[in-house]
């Protein structure tokens, strides 16, 4: 096939989440209510974070970051998928693409280093309790939030940047529900030597640091907690980390998930179903964690609510 400049480029097409006309207004509906779900439930800890002076501790302030970031990766796939099976067109525009794939890096990447800082805070508060305040003061929060927050606009822009150098061939078919970087990057026909070793490297260092200190913190949370002498004391400091080690091990599992299904399945839909997994169930989930396993922010969601007239 013959190669063509990427300025030639209109659209892309997605894969197709069912071809029976039955299925479509069901998987509508299905896709609407997880939007939804995720959108108000990640907007529900934002605000009650917000809204309640109990929750303005370090944690509370990485939380709804986070609830942030799980709106912005919903936001950045759910809706395409939606005018998709509404117009029964799997195409996407090329400025489409890229917006889209900038939004799903960055938002990904903002989540990953975000569980890192939340393990960085349990870590500090377990360990070193005395010197917490100190320690995790409201500068040193905002800095942190401010670095992921730079990290994964960098890390976004360098691959938007490498992409827009690419030609691409007639065959433009993503073997996704949305544009991904990695399947973006396929379809050139141009050399993708330099993206590729891109990926490989903003893979290692952006996702296997964050990952490195949220495993350092727990080891020495876990050396802290086996040290306390009372079995009380040891079940009040694991129940402080069980919602953080839940929402850790669904984005890591997941995303671990989509990485297994791409590298040992030549399925293209078995690969769709697990990165669907990674950026739409996740981000629904995310809220029912930390509000079913948290007194507090269940109780501030309460409080919230009862402000609200259809809630008394």
């Amino acid at each position: 096939m013959e190669p063509r400049n990427e300025t030639t480029v209109s659209e892309f097409l997605l894969l197709e989440l069912t071809q029976d006309a039955e299925l479509q207004p069901v998987l509508f509906s299905l896709f609407l209510s997880m939007y939804l779900v995720t959108v108000l439930g990640n907007l529900l800890i934002i605000l009650a974070v917000i809204s309640d002076s109990h929750l303005h501790t370090p944690m509370y302030l990485f939380l709804s970051n986070l609830s942030l970031a799980d709106i912005c990766l919903s936001t950045a796939t759910v809706p395409e998928i939606l005018a998709n099976i509404q117009t029964q067109s799997q195409s996407i525009t090329y400025a489409g693409c890229l917006t889209q794939m900038c939004f799903v890096l960055g938002s990904a990447t903002l989540e990953n280093f975000l569980l890192a800082v939340m393990a960085y805070d349990r870590y500090v508060a377990i360990c070193h309790p005395l010197r917490y305040a100190v320690i995790m003061n409201l500068r040193l929060c905002g800095l942190l939030i401010l670095l992921s927050l730079a990290i994964s606009i960098m890390d976004t822009l360098l691959h938007d940047l490498m992409v827009l150098r690419l030609s691409f061939c007639t065959h433009l078919e993503i073997p996704l529900f949305f544009c991904e970087v990695v399947q973006v990057i396929k379809l050139a026909c141009s050399d993708t030597l330099i993206n590729n070793i891109l990926i490989y490297f903003a893979a290692v260092v952006f996702g296997g640091v964050p990952l490195s200190g949220i495993i350092f913190s727990y080891t020495q949370i876990a050396c802290s907690v086996l040290r306390m002498p009372s079995a009380s004391g040891k079940f009040k400091a694991f129940s402080t980390c069980g919602s953080h080690l839940s929402v850790v091990s669904l984005f890591y599992g997941t995303g671990l998930g989509v990485y297994v299904s791409s590298a040992f399945t030549h399925s293209p839909r078995k690969t769709a179903v697990a990165s669907m997994m990674y950026t739409v169930v996740t981000p629904m989930m995310n809220p029912f964690i930390y509000s079913l396993r948290n007194r507090d922010m269940t109780e501030a969601i309460r409080k919230l609510l009862a402000t609200i007239p259809s809630f008394p």
